[in-house]
């Protein structure tokens, strides 16, 4: 489906955009987008740093025994 989309069907698609959310709105879409990425990545990396730093509980119960 996207394998088709020709230069003029970008620019029709980039005109609707335009159409859609006004020029003045688009620098504070762009932001607010950015800051959302920002969060997103943020947010993995500090669950990936969490799970490695938490010891496993089976661990600590099997050395018990």
């Amino acid at each position: 489906m996207i394998q088709g989309l020709t230069g003029a069907h970008l620019i029709v698609i980039v005109f609707l955009v335009l159409l859609l959310f006004g020029a003045p709105k688009l620098p504070a879409l762009a932001k607010s987008l950015g800051q959302s990425m920002r969060i997103l990545k943020q947010e993995v990396s500090d669950t990936g740093t969490q799970s490695e730093s938490v010891p496993h509980s089976t661990e600590s119960t099997e050395s018990n025994k």
